[in-house]
C-alpha cells in the first residue's frame, strides 16, 4: 500500500499527541522529526540495498553498498529500534543508534541526530513514563513506509518532494503549536514564496541565509531553480534549529548545503581564502526581531554593567569585517546589525530580501544615520509592508526590505499589503490564530513589485528627493496613502430619522398608558 503526504502528516501529528502534556509544544519537533528522519534513512537505505541484491551478493554486494550516498547499520536502523521498543532502556537505545548513524555518515550528518537526549528524565519524566512515551512515538511512526517506491507522487513530483513537503508542513504545524517560541525557526510559507520570487535565484548563484532556522526559507529560494545548480549556505545560532535545517536539506535531496552553527554577527562562518566575508548572489533572512545584546560576542574583556565595572560599548573598530562603519546599531536592537551584515555579504550584483520589524524604517539616532547612508548609497530597492499577526513569533506587523547592489534606478518602491484592495477586501485572510496570505495576495504583491508603478492605496514609487524631504523616514504610510474617507453624513436625513423615532416612542408610550389604565394601575 502506497504512502501519501497525508499519511506522513497524520503519523507526525499522532507523535505530537503522544508528547502532549509531557513536554512543551515548542520542543515537539526536537523529538519527533529526528525519529522520522531515521525512519526515512532506514527505509530508503533498505530499498537501495534490496535493489543491489538483485545483481550482487557476498563481497561484491558489500563493495557496492559502500558507493551508496549514506549507510544505516542494521543494528541501529529504525526497525531495530522498533523491535526493542519495550526495553527498559529504550531511550538509551535510541540515543546510541542515532549517534552511530551520525558517526557512520559524519561528513553529511554531523550534528544532526545528537542534539536531543531521548533518555532524559528531566525532559520526558520518570523511566516508566519516558518508556511509555517513546514506545508510543515508535508505534506512531512504524506504520509509515517511506521507501521511495512506495511514496504516492503526483505528476512532476518525485518521492523526495512528497516527504520534504510533509516535513515542511509539520514544521509549520509545530510552529503553530509553539506560538511565540516559534519565530526563531519558521518563516510562513507565503512570506518565503514572496522573498524567493524577489531574489530570483539563477543557476550558478550562491544563496545565503544568515539566520536560517529550519532552512525552509533557503529551500524555497533555491527550489525556484534546480537546487543542484545553486550553492546553499546558512548559519544559525540555535543547535536544535541547525539539526532541523540539515535534516530538512537532506530530505529535500540537497546534499551539499553548508549549514554552520554559530553567532552570525560575532563569528560569521563563511569566509573566502583571504579571510574576508564570503559574498553571495541572493540573500534571504527572517532575522530575530530587535535582538537585545546582539554585540555581546564582540566584548573583548568581558566588561559588564555593574558597580565598579566598566560598561561594554560596541564600537565599529571591534568588527574586523567593517560591517558597522556606517554606524553601530543600539545595543538593545540588532535589526540593522543583521541588515548591515547582509549588505556586506552581498556580491557585486547581490539581491537581499529580509523580514524586519517596522521600527527599522523610522527609529532615530544611529539607526537613522545608517538608514540615510544605505539610501544615499542607492542600496534600498523596495519596502513591502505585511499584515499584522502573520508570524508565529510576534503579532506585530513586519515588512520585507529589499536591497540590491549595482542598481540602475535611484527610486524606492513602497508596497502596503496590510490594508484593503480596490474592492474593499482585505489583502490577506483573517484566521483565528494567524492571518494568512493566500496565493492571490502573493500574486498581487509580486505583480506590484515587478511592475514598479503607483497603485492607489497599495504601491508608490518614491524618488530620492521625496525620501530626503521626509528626513529619510521610510514609514510606509508616508508614501502609500491608505486613508479611507468616511461617507458624508446626510444631516437632513438624520433629523428626519430622529423625528420619526420620537413620534414612534410617543405613540408607544400612549399605548402603554392606555393598557395600564385598563388594568387599573
Amino acid at each position: 500500500m502506497s504512502t501519501s503526504k497525508k499519511d506522513i502528516e497524520n503519523a507526525l501529528m499522532r507523535g505530537a499527541d503522544s508528547l502532549r502534556d509531557t513536554i512543551d509544544a515548542a520542543n515537539y519537533k526536537d523529538y519527533i522529526l529526528p525519529l522520522m528522519f531515521v525512519k526515512y534513512l532506514s527505509d530508503t537505505y533498505d530499498e537501495k540495498v534490496d535493489e543491489l541484491k538483485k545483481n550482487y551478493e557476498g563481497a561484491r554486494l558489500e563493495r557496492q553498498k559502500r558507493y551508496l550516498p549514506f549507510t544505516v547499520a542494521e543494528d541501529c536502523s529504525f526497525s531495530s529500534i522498533y523491535e526493542q521498543r519495550n526495553s527498559d532502556n529504550i531511550g538509551q537505545i535510541i540515543n546510541t543508534s542515532m549517534r552511530q548513524i551520525e558517526n557512520d555518515n559524519y561528513h553529511q550528518l554531523a550534528g544532526v541526530l545528537s542534539t536531543t537526549d531521548y533518555n532524559s528524565e528531566n525532559a520526558l519524566g520518570t523511566r516508566e513514563h519516558k518508556n511509555a512515551i517513546l514506545h508510543e512515538l515508535l508505534e506512531d511512526l512504524s506504520r509509515l513506509n517511506l521507501r521511495p517506491s512506495q511514496i504516492e507522487v503526483k505528476d512532476g513530483e518525485v518521492p523526495a518532494d512528497v516527504i520534504g513537503d510533509a516535513y515542511e508542513y509539520m514544521i509549520a504545524q509545530f510552529a503553530s503549536m509553539a506560538g511565540k517560541k516559534a519565530g526563531s525557526f519558521y518563516t510562513p510559507a507565503a512570506v518565503s514564496e514572496i522573498m524567493a520570487q524577489i531574489v530570483s535565484v539563477a543557476p550558478g548563484d550562491r544563496v545565503y541565509d544568515p539566520t536560517c532556522g529550519s532552512g525552509s526559507l533557503l529551500i524555497k529560494a533555491a527550489k525556484k531553480e534546480n537546487s543542484k545548480q545553486v550553492s546553499i549556505f546558512g548559519q544559525e545560532v540555535n543547535g536544535s534549529s541547525v539539526a532541523m535545517a540539515k535534516m530538512n536539506m537532506y530530505i529535500h535531496e540537497i546534499r551539499d548545503a553548508k549549514i554552520a552553527w554559530g553567532d552570525t554577527l560575532a563569528n560569521p562562518m563563511f569566509k573566502d581564502e583571504d579571510g574576508n566575508l564570503l559574498t553571495f548572489d541572493a540573500i534571504v533572512a527572517n532575522m530575530p526581531f530587535s535582538k537585545d545584546k546582539w554585540a555581546a560576542g564582540f566584548n573583548p574583556g568581558g566588561d559588564a554593567v555593574g558597580k565598579g565595572k566598566k560598561e561594554f560599548k560596541m564600537e565599529a573598530s571591534l568588527d574586523k569585517y567593517h560591517r558597522f562603519d556606517w554606524g553601530v546599531p543600539p545595543s538593545s536592537k540588532g535589526d540593522w546589525a543583521f541588515l548591515l551584515h547582509m549588505i556586506a555579504s552581498a556580491s557585486v550584483n547581490g539581491r537581499i530580501a529580509a523580514v524586519a520589524p517596522h521600527g527599522v524604517l523610522f527609529r532615530g539616532a544611529a539607526e537613522e544615520r545608517i538608514r540615510k547612508r544605505v539610501v544615499d548609497e542607492n542600496l534600498l530597492d523596495a519596502v513591502i509592508g505585511l499584515p499584522e499577526n502573520l508570524f508565529y513569533g510576534t503579532s506585530i506587523p513586519a515588512c520585507i526590505l529589499v536591497f540590491k547592489k549595482n542598481r540602475s534606478k535611484s527610486d524606492v518602491l513602497f508596497i502596503d499589503a496590510s490594508g484593503k484592495d480596490e474592492d474593499g477586501n482585505n489583502r490577506f485572510k483573517k484566521e483565528k490564530k494567524q492571518n494568512v496570505l493566500e496565493q492571490k495576495h502573493i500574486d498581487a504583491i509580486i505583480k506590484a513589485f515587478r511592475d514598479r508603478r503607483d497603485i492607489d492605496k497599495f504601491a508608490h514609487v518614491a524618488t530620492l528627493e521625496e525620501i530626503k524631504s521626509n528626513d529619510y523616514n521610510l514609514n510606509i504610510p508616508r508614501y502609500v496613502d491608505t486613508f479611507e474617507e468616511e461617507e458624508l453624513v446626510d444631516i437632513e436625513k438624520v433629523r428626519g430619522n430622529i423625528a420619526r423615532l420620537k413620534s414612534e416612542i410617543a405613540e408607544a408610550e400612549a399605548q402603554m398608558e392606555k393598557y395600564l389604565k385598563e388594568l387599573g394601575l
